[in-house]
Parts: structure tokens; sequence; C-alpha cells
């Protein structure tokens, strides 16, 4: 355990890592240029029959700089250069409009698609077991840690998935820390922890006197996240009638209050996580596909930690370190190799955070100096486990949700949102069965 975090792992002779990014392309339906194409991979193109332009078009219709297309946080703007024969999105004439896949652009007598696809990049492991605070020597951990390395400087949006417990938030945080808008702010929203009635409010804001109890006027977190990185939490729960509403705020980076009429712009990157797998969700018709495909520009899986155990010992050194500070103890305590083949050998069915809880109560038991296997507490290897699981023989699942629920509310106090996370279940499901089985 004496091996410090910070080393550096050689990437010599790895092979790297294809992954796909959700880009912008154009590409010409008519015209004298047919069939030619650009991709959207600067902040701001433009095009026109001038030879400095990034689409050259050689059709006579179309002005030496007709158009300019610009990308921030993910949303293209198309506006107008004040050309001689203007600028056409669908057929309508605009001065400045968002442009959207799948949308046509009309500059004289050449129509433009407006169209995504997938980009094709590859990169190498990265050479540090460590990204911002979060911790991994694993080829899984390190080929995300490289991955971001490359992409964190953009305002990519990123999508997290994974189990509960693995680490997501603590990525989110890392990207934004390492991000050009670090100096913002950095919102999370959970969307599985609020109740249903609230998240709009939440999300979109209020005027005073919206519905009933909104004496004030309030901020939405796409407002608060403005200039900073808007991170949500279990994008999977939220309500399928919110689903397009998030959309529309993702492809326009509009935004209107509850009760107002004043359309406000908003500035944010977005990272979004969920336990969930959203393709599936998608295929099973519980998320919207077209959100989906907004949301992916880079999709992430978080190992479970019992795929990648290499990793614990490197993350039981960090968790010991973050507690003896929390704890505010001097040393920070050895572990025994008995006690690090135990922590190997397990499962680890709640992750990192179950880790940390073990280590926490190791701590507390009395390993201040040296972690032994007695200071542990794990659920699989007590005797107390296996009375338990003998005592649900002849009860019906309820009567077991039911026990889980009331227990594990007890253990954080009646903390809902901790019970929900701790049960791996969603703030509003947790809600709905604490009202079935008429809990406390």
């Amino acid at each position: 355990m004496g091996e410090k975090t910070t080393r550096k792992i050689r990437a010599k002779d790895e092979k790297s890592v294809p992954f796909y990014v959700l880009r912008g392309k154009l590409v010409v339906l008519s015209g004298p240029d047919k069939g030619k194409t650009l991709v959207l991979d600067q902040p701001e193109l433009t095009i026109g029959s001038k030879d400095e332009n990034h689409l050259i078009l050689s059709d006579p219709t179309v002005s030496r700089k007709h158009a300019a297309l610009t990308e921030s946080a993910g949303v293209y703007v198309i506006r107008d250069l004040n050309s001689t024969n203007g600028t056409y999105l669908d057929g309508v004439l605009i001065r400045e409009a968002v442009l959207e896949f799948g949308r046509t652009i009309t500059l004289g007598e050449t129509q433009i698609r407006f169209v995504p696809f997938q980009e094709k990049i590859e990169v190498y492991p990265s050479s540090k077991n460590a990204f911002g605070d979060v911790y991994g020597q694993s080829i899984q951990m390190r080929n995300i840690f490289g991955i971001l390395e490359k992409v964190v400087p953009t305002d990519v949006t990123v999508i997290l998935e994974g189990e509960t417990g693995t680490g997501k938030e603590l990525l989110a945080r890392a990207i934004h820390t390492l991000s050009a808008r670090s100096k913002g702010p950095f919102v999370v929203f959970d969307c599985g922890s609020i109740a249903e009635n609230l998240v709009e409010s939440e999300l979109f804001g209020h005027e005073k006197g919206a519905f009933t109890g909104a004496i004030y006027s309030r901020q939405g977190v796409f407002e608060m996240a403005g200039g900073g990185t808007l991170f949500l939490d279990e994008i999977g729960e939220l309500a399928s009638d919110l689903q397009p509403k998030l959309l529309r705020v993702l492809e326009t980076r509009e935004v209107k209050r509850l009760g107002g009429s004043e359309t406000r712009r908003v500035d944010f990157r977005l990272v979004a996580a969920t336990h969930r797998n959203l393709a599936l969700e998608v295929k099973e018709g519980r998320f919207r596909e077209d959100l989906f495909y907004r949301l992916s520009v880079l999709r992430l899986r978080i190992a479970p930690l019992r795929e990648r155990k290499e990793d614990i010992p490197l993350i039981t050194q960090q968790l010991l370190r973050n507690l003896t500070v929390e704890y505010n103890t001097s040393t920070v305590p050895e572990v025994a190799h008995e006690t690090l083949e135990i922590l190997n050998s397990y499962e680890w069915p709640g992750n990192i955070r179950e880790l940390r809880n073990v280590l926490s109560r190791a701590l507390a038991m009395g390993g201040k100096t040296v972690i032994r296997p007695a200071d542990l507490l794990l659920s699989q290897d007590s005797e107390s486990y296996v009375e338990k699981m003998d005592s649900l023989i002849g009860k019906s699942l309820d009567e077991i949700e039911r026990t889980a629920i009331l227990q594990t509310l007890k253990a954080h106090q009646g903390n809902k949102t901790q019970t929900a996370k701790a049960l791996g279940i969603a703030y509003s499901t947790l809600y709905e069965k604490i009202k079935k089985y008429g809990l406390p």
C-alpha cells in the first residue's frame, strides 16, 4: 500500500481504443456542388463563393460570404451574412436560427442538408492512474481517462452509464474541474430524487404566482449552471412528459420559466448519468429516442468494481487518505495483506460507495494504524447475514421489500434520498413504495 497514487503507467505498446463522437455535417443536395460535404469541427465556419470560406460553393447565386455556422455546447446556430439572395431554413427566410439535425439550408439555388454522423476517434489509454479525484489503474479506467483527456477541453456532452456507487458524480466533477468552464458553477440535479410535481419548476424555474406556493421568482438549474456545467444525475428517471422539454432546451439553449413569457438564453455544458441502459430504455419505449441521440454525443460506461478488482488497492488507499482527513486523525492506516485479500475477493454490489462505508466502519472499529480482517464488516461474510437470509424463507416478496425499505430508512435516519441511492432505485419509486406499504 506504499505505492504513490500519482505514479504514471507506461502506455507504450498498448493498443488504441476506438470511440465515437456525434458531430454535425453539411451535405450539398443540389446545385453545381452536389455531393460536397463539410464536417463542423470548428467553433465557427463560413459558407460562400469566396475561396477563404470553409464550404466554397460555385453557385453564382451564392454571395461571396453568404452565411456562418457557429457551435457552442453542442448547439449549432446559422446566421445570414447580409447575403444578396438571403438564407433560408426549411423554406423560411432567416437572419439567425438554431440549426437542428435533418433541416435543409437554401443559399441561392443550392440546397444543403445538416446531418449527424458518428466520428470514429482512436485514443490510447491514459498513462495516468487518476483523472481529477477518480482513481483507477485498470485498462477499463485508463481507457476512460484517455478519452476524457482528449475531449474535456471541449463542450462535448457526456453521458456516464454505470451501476450505483461507481463514482459517476465524482467523474462529472472532474470533467468540470479540468474543463475551460472550471471557474463557472457546477450544478447537480438528481432527476430521481425530486417529487414529480416539482421537477419542472426545479429545471426551468418559475415566476412569482406561477402556482400555489410560488411566492417569489426563482431560477431553474439550467440558468443556475450558466457559464459552467450542469450534471443531470439519474436522467433515466426523468418523466416522459418532461423529456421533449429537455430536448428542446438542449437544441435551442433557451428556457422559459413556469408562468413566464420571457425566453432566456442559457449557456452550460451538460454531463448526465444513469444506472440504466438507456439504449434498452429506448427500445422498450421508456426513453425518447431523439433525446437519447441528442445526449449520446459521448457515452461512457463506468465498469463496476467487481470487473476491475486491480483498482481496489489504489482506491482503498485514496479513500483512507480522505477518511483520515474527514476524521481528523494523524496517520493513514496501513491495510494488512490478509485484509486486502478479503477486499479483493468480495463482489462489491455497492461498488466504491460500499467500499468507502466498509473502510469508514473499519476505522471506527479501531483500525487506526492497521486495518485487519476483524475490523471489516462485510455482510456476505457474517453469520448474521446467513441468519437473515434464512429468515426470508416463506415470506412474500412484498414482505421482503417492505422490510428492506424500512431497515434502510432506519439506517439512514429517514433520509429518503440516501435510502433511494442505497437501494438502487429512484426517489420517486421509493416514495411510491413508502405509500404502498404505509411506512412512516
